[in-house]
């Protein structure tokens, strides 16, 4: 007989129409929902592994606008934020933990918004493992991810003679969020980078296992996240703005600016950037150095510095 809490299976609840919510959420996460019912949630991890965790909040009007996405969009991006943080730890997703406020007038969006969820976590084989329901007058979502790594990444890692590298094309959910606040409609392209975004889970294992010294996940900007990155290291971060790798139709400076992007930064000695780029079917783009000098980013264009983007601010 296996003694592990609930052998991995969800209790039963019992009756109230807030269970009957947590019954509707449970329907559709399935089997990507486990051991829930208890007060707290029980997790292994591999041994010789640190636990890593981490919670980002989503919030109707400050992280997104329901003109712009459906619930079932909206309960996937708010997990893959969540998730994209545990692979800029270089860490593997072993559970994630919602807290969901929602509004009367959503109620019947339950099942959306459930199914936003398990995509979100299933994408990267993440488990649901617990949370929380309320009632409130603005919909927002609290996932906390939980995740293992033998030698978690850190911001304060980068030293002097570091590449600087980046993942994927930049400036697509940025070009989306322009469109919608002209009163237009985003690309195809656009539109999917903003609603869909893929945390990059494997490729930031691959890049840890590579030597990568520090790395940071893109949610506020490229330049604007580096700058917590040169903070944290105490270096000088320089990246030439023209090797920044974007979408057709967008310039480097909102390549640098545009947040929302959940691509990984590291610093590394020497990442081979076409094998890893075959490995993982991602692109790797190397974009600069690390330097000794005052903590800064500088964005340079043809040798020259230029001003650097100040990202998105969630106070501002």
């Amino acid at each position: 007989m296996s003694d592990e809490p609930n052998n991995g299976r969800n209790l039963e609840l019992g009756p109230g129409k807030e269970f009957d919510l947590v019954r509707t959420l449970l329907a559709e996460w399935g089997k990507s929902a486990q051991r829930i019912g208890d007060d707290a949630a029980v997790l292994d991890v591999p041994p010789g592994e640190r636990l890593v965790v981490t919670t980002d909040t989503s919030v109707e009007g400050v992280h997104f606008r329901r003109e712009w996405l459906n619930h079932f969009e909206i309960g996937y991006r708010a997990t893959a934020a969540s998730l994209s943080d545990l692979a800029a730890m270089g860490a593997h997703p072993i559970g994630v933990v919602i807290a969901l406020t929602l509004p009367e007038g959503d109620r019947h969006e339950a099942r959306e918004l459930a199914t936003g969820i398990r995509e979100g976590a299933s994408a990267v084989m993440c488990p649901i493992v617990g949370g929380d329901l309320s009632a409130g007058k603005v919909l927002s979502l609290t996932i906390t991810a939980l995740g293992s790594a033998a030698r978690p990444l850190s911001r304060a890692g980068a030293k002097a003679g570091d590449r600087v590298y980046v993942t994927g094309a930049l400036g697509g959910p940025a070009a989306a969020v322009r469109a919608w606040k002209a009163g237009k409609q985003p690309t195809e392209r656009d539109r999917a980078r903003f609603a869909h975004p893929v945390p990059r889970v494997e490729p930031a294992i691959g890049l840890a296992a590579r030597g990568a010294s520090a790395a940071i996940d893109i949610s506020d900007g490229l330049a604007a996240d580096l700058t917590h990155v040169a903070a944290a290291s105490k270096v000088r971060i320089e990246i030439d703005a023209d090797r920044i790798p974007r979408l057709d139709g967008v310039s480097a400076i909102e390549a640098a600016g545009g947040g929302e992007e959940y691509e990984i930064i590291v610093t590394a000695p020497n990442i081979d950037t076409r094998r890893f780029t075959e490995e993982f079917g991602l692109q790797l783009t190397d974009i600069g150095r690390v330097v000794a000098g005052h903590p800064e980013v500088k964005l340079l264009q043809g040798g020259a510095r230029i001003s650097t983007p100040t990202g998105f601010n969630h106070f501002r």
